[in-house]
């Protein structure tokens, strides 16, 4: 069985990379394509050192640095791939990859970490953003995400079986495209913590510094409660979240994965304020020993247990937070850290493996036998 991988861009080592890592893992013999290659020497390894096939948006001007501007071309390249000497294409989509083009004696299973976000749902929230909300530049944006969707949801009738990273995008996948989808949740590796660890009073947040991680709630919510808070991460947000932390609040930056390993199993609680189609973060902390508090919507309500390894807040709101970690301290909510561990385990990169590698045996008996997919 001759296996393609395809994911849209390989620039970092981040969530959707490491479902790819793993998939890999398990299909070590299977080739992989990607949009764009722009790894560093020292992150090859993830993928095994292994060679990459690329489109033609890899040579072109700024690629290395801008790639992302080039989304419009992005259909056409992947369509541009030559699958055709595989029998199974595994994709790994947050954006195109599921728009590969393959033939009917071709088993095709995507795992989506989400549709295209700033197609769908959120296009007003990233226009926003993006300043496109009015002027020549926003509505040709507007029209690019248009036809971007129109594509979006053609390409799905070339997926056989959709795969979701949690309940929360299965039912984005089913408002987008109709189609249902099975639940796996990503893999994390949560054998690197150690849970027993004492705690310290301080808490903890691991975002990178982009609107939408909401990591200024998080800085003027421990400001309000003159509480102290250590941030882990950096990004485009960086300047305005430090012009307004206060003195109790220890900004590191990036860090790496030891150094923040070392934080989760110290810290008193982890703060999570984002709305995320699943959150690592939050299964790392929990795996660490550490209770998370949280913002009750997306991926988190399924990795998270309310009450019982954390709390989820009802708003995405300063005061909402405030209240969330006010009763937390009081020690209203009975957290048991046993049960901490226990919740992150299902999550591990073992439970990914076997439930992964069963669908794609499963779909493929299934597949060659002519059998209903759905």
């Amino acid at each position: 069985m001759r296996i393609a991988v395809v994911h849209e861009w390989l620039a970092s080592h981040a969530g959707s990379e490491k479902v790819v890592e793993q998939i890999l893992q398990l299909y070590p013999e299977a080739d992989l394509f990607s949009l764009v290659d722009f790894l560093t020497p020292e992150q090859r390894h993830f993928i095994g050192h292994r060679a990459v096939n690329t489109s033609f948006i890899q040579g072109l001007p700024l690629a290395r640095r801008a790639f992302r501007q080039y989304l419009p071309l992005m259909p056409l390249a992947v369509e541009q791939f030559d699958l055709s000497a595989y029998d199974v294409v595994i994709s790994s989509n947050h954006a195109v990859a599921k728009g590969v083009l393959t033939a009917p004696h071709q088993l095709h299973v995507s795992y989506v970490h989400t549709p295209i976000r700033y197609a769908w749902d959120l296009q007003h929230q990233y226009l926003k953003q993006a300043g496109l909300e009015r002027g020549p530049k926003g509505a040709i944006t507007r029209l690019i995400l248009h036809y971007l969707r129109l594509w979006d949801t053609t390409s799905a009738n070339r997926v056989d079986r959709f795969v979701a990273n949690s309940r929360f995008i299965a039912k984005r996948i089913w408002r987008a495209y109709r189609r249902p989808a099975n639940v796996i949740y990503p893999p994390v590796d949560v054998s690197r913590f150690a849970w027993q660890h004492p705690r310290e009073n301080f808490y903890l947040t691991v975002s990178r510094f982009v609107p939408y991680k909401r990591v200024d709630l998080t800085v003027q919510a421990f400001n309000q409660l003159e509480l102290p808070l250590v941030v882990i991460g950096d990004g485009s947000d960086w300047k305005r979240i430090t012009a307004m932390a206060g003195d109790q609040i220890q900004l590191l930056g990036h860090q790496p994965d030891d150094v923040v390993t070392d934080y989760m199993q110290r810290c008193k609680g982890f703060i999570f304020p984002a709305e995320e189609d699943f959150g690592i973060t939050p299964v790392e902390a929990q795996a660490a020993g550490a209770p998370v508090i949280a913002f009750g919507r997306g991926g988190v309500t399924e990795t998270v247990i309310d009450g019982k390894t954390g709390v989820l807040f009802s708003e995405q709101t300063v005061d909402s937070l405030v209240q969330a970690v006010k009763s937390f301290e009081v020690g209203m909510h009975q957290l048991d850290h046993g049960a901490l561990r226990q919740q992150a385990e299902r999550f591990s990169i073992e439970s990914f493996h076997s439930q992964f590698r069963a669908c794609i045996e499963q779909t493929h008996t299934a597949f060659l036998h002519g059998d209903p997919l759905e």
